[in-house]
């Protein structure tokens, strides 16, 4: 690994972890000042691993981050006009000990509360998650999001000022507030990783990066007492069944494989069997999530030894079962799909016919691709054309897009 992609992947999976530590030591009113400190850490690390990379980058950096939180503690308790010497003695093992692994745990976890916090815009909490818990600079999480770097800055600034006018703590939930303070984190983390699974950028389709964030992110939930839920293993089931699929879904022209197609081989098995083990976990109680059903449903695929083997039907009852936790036009056409498969033409027009094309937004692309598959199953072939020329024109993603071109073409 050369010495940038080593800093960067350091920056990555370092910066999250110091922003959360100081931010417990100093509190979230200087949460501006923390993230200073830790980019100042890391260009620090550029410059001085220029020549020579050190033995242990990343003790170096954690020592870095300790001297730093030093620095800032001088900095800022010398404003009170108390400037204890904390280089010895109780302030100086408080920190040490805030660079336990049990106790990064805790602070990345009080983070990720604190970034998906009821108090801020649901469309700033995810912004802010990349940013401060995932080390995603302004550029990347514009890019991730959609959105151009302005917007992110002021969902940024928003954000942080909130935190401190309405003086939000740095802690788990109590128990009360948990449950539906805990959804809304699952929520995010779901969000996260389906824009690595299905990018809605322009020039790719998978963002593995991100699919590798969310799950990190999942695996702090699952270490802790109070947000080891059902539902927490559930989605990092849902988030391993997936990501198993990635490698499949590509090929090395990163142009799409469909699921019928995909090379089974290339499942990542171990991720599987990880996926497994937390579903075992996640069905205990009778206690089901969206989540659940979700990864019920890409299990039954993974199940399947061949595309042709696949128990449609199964699919189709947690399908239901999921529509009837959240109804969603998305799920509509997921439905349509499997009674394509299941050669239910009557019932896959039906389901087309009832969604709401204004509720599928930038998905609609997929309604109308649905359709020309159901009128070429059907012969129709002229319709099929009408209806994937329909796709293609709002279609949002260029590798989306050329997999369309393909289809067409053998029409």
């Amino acid at each position: 690994m050369s010495k940038d992609k080593l800093i960067d992947h350091l920056f990555r999976h370092q910066y999250g972890k110091m922003v959360a530590i100081l931010t417990r030591l100093f509190g979230l009113e200087h949460l501006e000042i923390v993230e200073d400190a830790v980019q100042d850490t890391f260009i620090k690390a550029m410059l001085s691993w220029r020549s020579q990379l050190p033995e242990n980058p990343e003790g170096w950096l954690t020592q870095a981050a300790k001297n730093r939180a030093v620095d800032l503690f001088r900095k800022l308790t010398a404003e009170k006009k108390r400037v204890p010497n904390i280089m010895s003695g109780p302030a100086s093992m408080t920190i040490s000990e805030l660079f336990l692994d049990t106790e990064i745990e805790d602070s990345q976890l009080r983070m990720i509360f604190t970034a998906c916090h009821p108090e801020l815009n649901p469309k700033d909490q995810i912004a802010f998650a990349l940013k401060t818990i995932s080390g995603f600079s302004t550029k990347e999480i514009a890019a991730a999001l959609l959105q151009n770097i302005e917007t992110i800055k002021k969902r940024l600034s928003r954000a942080r000022k909130l935190i401190k006018t309405k003086k939000l703590s740095f802690q788990i939930p109590n128990a009360n507030e948990l449950p539906e303070r805990l959804n809304r984190v699952l929520e995010v983390l779901y969000l996260i990783f389906n824009e690595g699974f299905h990018s809605n950028k322009k020039e790719v389709l998978v963002r593995k990066e991100l699919c590798g964030e969310a799950i990190r992110l999942c695996q702090i939930l699952l270490k802790n007492n109070y947000t080891r839920q059902p539902s927490s293993y559930a989605l990092f089931a849902l988030m391993c069944f997936q990501s198993a699929r990635l490698d499949s879904k590509l090929n090395e022209l990163a142009e799409i494989i469909d699921l019928k197609n995909q090379d089974r081989n290339k499942w990542h098995f171990p991720l599987i069997q990880l996926g497994h083990n937390a579903m075992h976990k996640a069905v205990e109680t009778e206690e089901y999530s969206s989540y659940h059903f979700e990864a019920a449903i890409v299990s039954e695929h993974l199940h399947a030894p061949s595309f042709e083997q696949t128990n449609w039907n199964k699919i189709l009852f947690w399908y239901q079962k999921l529509y009837e936790l959240q109804a969603n036009p998305i799920l509509l056409l997921n439905m349509a799909i499997v009674k394509l498969q299941l050669n239910d033409f009557e019932g896959t027009q039906q389901l087309l016919d009832s969604i709401n094309l204004k509720k599928l937004e930038q998905r609609t692309y997929l309604y109308y691709g649905t359709y020309a598959e159901y009128y070429a199953q059907k012969g129709e072939y002229n319709k099929a054309v009408e209806n994937i020329d329909q796709a293609l024109e709002l279609v949002h993603n260029e590798v989306e897009k050329q997999y369309l071109f393909k289809k067409k073409a053998l029409m």
